[in-house]
């Protein structure tokens, strides 16, 4: 399996996800999404066959991995992606994206935040996406305190130009933005130098929480910022290494009660590293969910 950085750096010369609009899912029917980095390599081989089997083990929503390089959706044009999630009854609300500094072989990346945000905001705007997330910032793109500013007036500039075509842009965190510099932590100078309307938050529950921060305090603090969250497990080993849902130490039960409190429109599952077959952890990771969450 691929890492994140490998992947994310590859998807310069790769293909990317796209989104429908959440009316085409049946009126009253639960969404239940998974980030489709979970299954990454099968969508770069089949990707049509991997929604299906996706769509198949009860997932009805889905979040695309990146759109960058081929400015392409999974090697199809918008309409041939959008064809393929209607005949699986998925819905793709929200997709990933990076930031842009970072240079590809010393070329700037398309398609990203910094190169090209303009053909990416109205190419999703085609496809009917309503989040767009900055979804990982390089080594060389973190810097101190007053870069992650700079980055915060960049994301408040994305944002405005989403804005524009009734997108709202999120910016998705790991545990990095939690490394405090000076005691002050980078995420809270991204959430307080960006505009809370332009720039609202995709938090990763794993991330916050093995960097010792209780989600539940950051929807306190931010109420409403956060109408995306990414939902997967930690495991009870030492290394505190991603599980399926239900299956490790986080209490979702509790977090999900302040589902509202949170301003949570959509949830993803996402497990970066499976033991053995993908589907068979999103499989027992959806059984969690409907069993004990929704």
């Amino acid at each position: 399996m691929t890492s994140r950085r490998a992947f994310v750096k590859s998807a310069a010369l790769l293909s990317a996800g796209a989104l429908i609009s959440p009316p085409l899912l049946a009126a009253g029917k639960q969404t239940i999404g998974l980030q489709l980095y979970t299954v990454r390599d099968a969508m770069a081989k089949d990707p049509a066959g991997t929604l299906a089997k996706v769509a198949q083990l009860g997932y009805n929503s889905v979040e695309g991995a990146t759109y960058t390089g081929s400015q392409l959706f999974y090697g199809m044009t918008p309409p041939e992606f959008l064809k393929v999630l209607k005949k699986n009854g998925l819905i793709m609300p929200s997709s990933h994206y990076i930031l842009g500094e970072a240079m590809n072989n010393g070329q700037a990346i398309p398609g990203t935040i910094l190169h090209g945000w303009d053909k990416a905001v109205d190419d999703a705007a085609q496809v009917g996406v309503k989040y767009m997330v900055c979804a990982y910032l390089m080594d060389s793109e973190r810097g101190n305190l007053d870069h992650y500013k700079q980055i915060a007036d960049h994301l408040n500039k994305a944002g405005e130009r989403c804005k524009k075509n009734g997108i709202q842009l999120c910016y998705h965190n790991h545990d990095f933005e939690f490394a405090a510099q000076d005691g002050k932590l980078p995420y809270d100078t991204l959430l307080n130098q960006t505009d809370k309307e332009l720039v609202k938050m995709e938090l990763d529950l794993y991330w916050a929480t093995k960097a010792g921060h209780d989600p539940i305090a950051l929807f306190k603090a931010h109420p409403g910022r956060f109408p995306l969250w990414h939902v997967k497990d930690m495991d009870k080993t030492d290394k505190k290494d991603f599980t399926e849902v239900g299956n490790g130490t986080i209490d979702f039960k509790k977090i999900f009660a302040e589902k509202n409190l949170a301003g949570m429109k959509y949830f993803f599952v996402e497990q970066d590293r499976t033991p053995g077959s993908p589907f068979d952890s999103i499989q027992q990771s959806i059984s969690y969910i409907k069993k004990a969450l929704v």
